[in-house]
């Protein structure tokens, strides 16, 4: 006897929408976990002493950026904002934060690769775009939440109600502000 196929319904379209998603956090953060904790561990960046015994002019790009992206403080931070992206994206409470965090993350290994691999870039380019479009489908499921919020900082007067000549004296302001920073620079480095 053969049984008739049940049209899906829309709480199982939804569960398994919900299920993808959940995934495709699952593999988000995964990635950035692994790019994250490669960089902390020294497994990523750097080049071969062969490398660095060739004339400048000899080297690649690719080479010369992961020579560059190897230096200290740059390869440390990278890795710590990719694990703490990859963390935030495993919680549902933080999971708009980390897909947010994570769109300028992939869009710079994007541009990286797109800078300097040439034309070995082509399968990362399709991978780090599907990356930026898993995140979008992560955001988009949490539109009930980002709407009111983006509605709320576009809306809201949060500068405060100040006369119009305390705008025009902003920028002087933010320029004593500057030179404070670079007297409190010169202080330390007069210390120093």
């Amino acid at each position: 006897m053969i049984s008739k196929v049940r049209p899906m319904t829309a709480e199982v379209r939804t569960a398994g929408w919900l299920y993808f998603l959940l995934a495709a956090r699952l593999l988000l953060a995964g990635m950035l976990l692994s790019y994250g904790v490669a960089k902390l561990a020294g497994l990523q960046f750097g080049v071969s002493d062969a490398t660095m015994q060739m004339a400048l002019k000899d080297i690649d790009l690719f080479r010369l950026s992961w020579y560059l992206a190897d230096h200290e403080p740059f390869r440390s931070f990278v890795g710590v904002s990719q694990i703490v992206t990859a963390v935030l994206l495993l919680y549902p409470r933080t999971v708009l934060i980390g897909a947010f965090v994570s769109i300028p993350i992939w869009l710079n290994i994007l541009i990286w690769d797109l800078t300097f691999m040439g034309d070995g870039a082509d399968v990362f380019t399709v991978r780090l775009s599907v990356y930026l479009a898993l995140t979008g489908l992560i955001i988009g499921q949490e539109r009930p939440n980002v709407v009111p919020a983006l509605r709320r900082m576009l809306l809201t007067r949060s500068l405060g109600n100040y006369p119009v000549w305390a705008y025009l004296l902003l920028p002087v302001i933010a320029v004593l502000i500057e030179l404070m920073g670079g007297l409190l620079n010169w202080g330390i480095q007069s210390v120093f």
